[in-house]
């Protein structure tokens, strides 16, 4: 039971690490009302973890840190990861496709009311839902379900909880 404890936090934090690292590396196109997070990509992970839950949304929540967001965004934007990771685990054993559904809707949701009422920005709220949609929709649905399958076929191997 301790092992497996231990392997649950040690899966959480790689995978919070990497979203970190992804974040920081393409910041340029993580942050603003037109944007690609690429480390969304990783919230197809509960599929194959329930570890991917906390680890995407401590990732988030230190990549939002990192990256300078002001502090709604830190809350808002990692609850909205949050809220996908877990509808993305509840999703599970439904079909692949549906998977990044949950952290597409949650983002494009709430991400724009965060851009308008915590950066000031001016922009339409339901155009900053399609530009934001538009970037979930590459992260999460395209990168995330090319991550999908190259790792279905691993599980075994490289997820151990």
């Amino acid at each position: 039971m301790k092992n497996r404890n231990l392997l649950f936090l040690t899966e959480a934090a790689m995978i919070a690490a990497i979203y970190v690292a992804l974040t920081y590396v393409f910041s340029p196109i993580s942050f603003s009302e037109v944007q690609v997070r690429i480390a969304e990509a990783l919230t197809i992970l509960p599929v194959f973890t329930p570890a991917a839950v906390p680890g995407l949304f401590v990732g988030c929540l230190l990549g939002n840190i990192l990256g300078g967001a002001v502090l709604p965004d830190v809350i808002c934007g990692s609850f909205a990861t949050l809220i996908g990771a877990f509808f993305t685990w509840r999703l599970r054993d439904a079909h692949p496709f549906l998977a990044p559904v949950p952290p597409i809707i949650a983002n494009t949701l709430i991400v724009p009311f965060v851009l308008r009422y915590a950066y000031s920005i001016e922009l339409p709220i339901p155009f900053m839902m399609l530009t934001v949609g538009i970037g979930e929709v590459i992260s999460c649905g395209v990168l995330g379900l090319l991550l999908y399958y190259a790792l279905r076929g691993h599980k075994e191997e490289i997820f151990r909880v």
